[in-house]
């Protein structure tokens, strides 16, 4: 969000110059029309607000990046990632044990992948990006794919973990933003309490 400066005319002429006065109006970059109010009319409380609730929607959903032109993952983004990525940790655990537990034919034997059945090899190779799976029939011997097996699930592991790491640092993000605007409420609600028990 950017914050900017228009400069309007007022109604009402200068003693000196005869010339119509001007303003500066401060504008914020992001926050929109809505039910026919404007930023300009808005308080300092409710644009506060209205910045805060804008930034707390992007860092839950989510927002592309102007200078880069890329998507930049929010709340939602990331929790569908960690999600898709212990699915995948489920489906190999089911490969690896069935491989320990007896002969099974890579091309033949299944699992189900987004609704879909999906060969062991095209969803080692595929899917997970392995090479050289064999389209054969394996057992618990083939130390080779056993071990690319157990190395490919560390690697997601790995990325579940720093997804988490990111996912609890915009989830604290979010929640300032959420917590700025309850604090601000309040101030407005002890400045609008203060200025009635004045009247």
């Amino acid at each position: 969000m950017a914050i900017g400066v228009d400069q309007i005319y007022l109604s009402m002429k200068s003693p000196d110059t005869g010339k119509y006065l001007t303003a500066n109006v401060y504008t914020v970059d992001g926050v929109y029309e809505a039910d026919g109010v404007t930023p300009r009319l808005l308080s300092i409380g409710q644009l506060v607000m209205a910045l805060c609730l804008r930034r707390a929607a992007q860092l839950e959903n989510g927002w592309d990046d102007p200078s880069s032109g890329n998507h930049v993952n929010g709340v939602v983004d990331l929790m569908a990632r960690i999600e898709e990525n212990s699915n995948n940790l489920e489906l190999m655990t089911e490969i690896e044990n069935a491989i320990l537990e007896g002969s099974v034919d890579m091309s033949s034997k299944k699992v189900k992948y987004h609704g879909s059945d999906v060969t062991y090899h095209d969803f080692l190779e595929t899917y997970m990006g392995m090479e050289n799976v064999p389209t054969g029939t394996v057992n618990a011997d083939s130390a080779d794919l056993l071990a690319a097996i157990e190395s490919k699930m560390d690697s997601l592991n790995s990325f579940s973990q720093q997804t988490m790491i990111e996912l609890q640092s915009l989830t604290n993000k979010r929640d300032q933003a959420y917590d700025m605007i309850s604090n601000v409420l309040k101030s407005l609600n002890t400045v609008l309490v203060a200025n009635a028990n004045n009247m």
